[in-house]
């Protein structure tokens, strides 16, 4: 998806749709492009390089802004607005599990399949991540 490379460790199928876990790679300046917000939960645990999270905290009305590096574990409750970015000059690597699975791995295998026809319209990716529960918010704030 976009410059990302996502490698399906486990399907949701496998965990009776418990979870879907991924390995996923960031080339520098990789990641989602806008805030988001979906059902299910998330955990990344980092096995290289370095990933800048971005989570609403919905009380505050703030975003928090974290840089996870090698061997660092972050969790983030389904239903919180964030993303997930590498902001460094280096790929970075991640074990993430999705859960449940079957809304996450439905976006990643529409968006790969969307992606390998070409560069997809806003229009195209807006509806795909509605069909599957993700709810684009708007820009990522910049590093700082």
């Amino acid at each position: 998806m976009g410059t990302d490379e996502i490698t399906v460790l486990a399907t949701s199928a496998q965990s009776g749709d418990a979870l879907f876990a991924v390995q996923v790679r960031m080339q520098p300046g990789g990641g989602p492009p806008v805030m988001h917000r979906h059902a299910p939960g998330e955990v990344y645990h980092v096995l290289e390089g370095e990933f800048t999270i971005y989570e609403a905290e919905a009380q505050a009305g703030v975003v928090r802004r974290t840089t996870a590096t090698a061997g660092d574990v972050v969790a983030l409750a389904g239903g919180t607005a964030h993303s997930v970015r590498n902001e460094s000059g280096a790929d970075a690597v991640a074990f993430v599990v999705h859960a449940p699975g079957p809304p996450m791995e439905g976006f990643s295998r529409a968006a790969a399949a969307l992606a390998a026809q070409g560069s997809p319209s806003m229009e195209d990716v807006l509806a795909i991540a509605a069909e599957h529960g993700i709810e684009l918010l708007g820009p990522v704030p910049g590093p700082g």
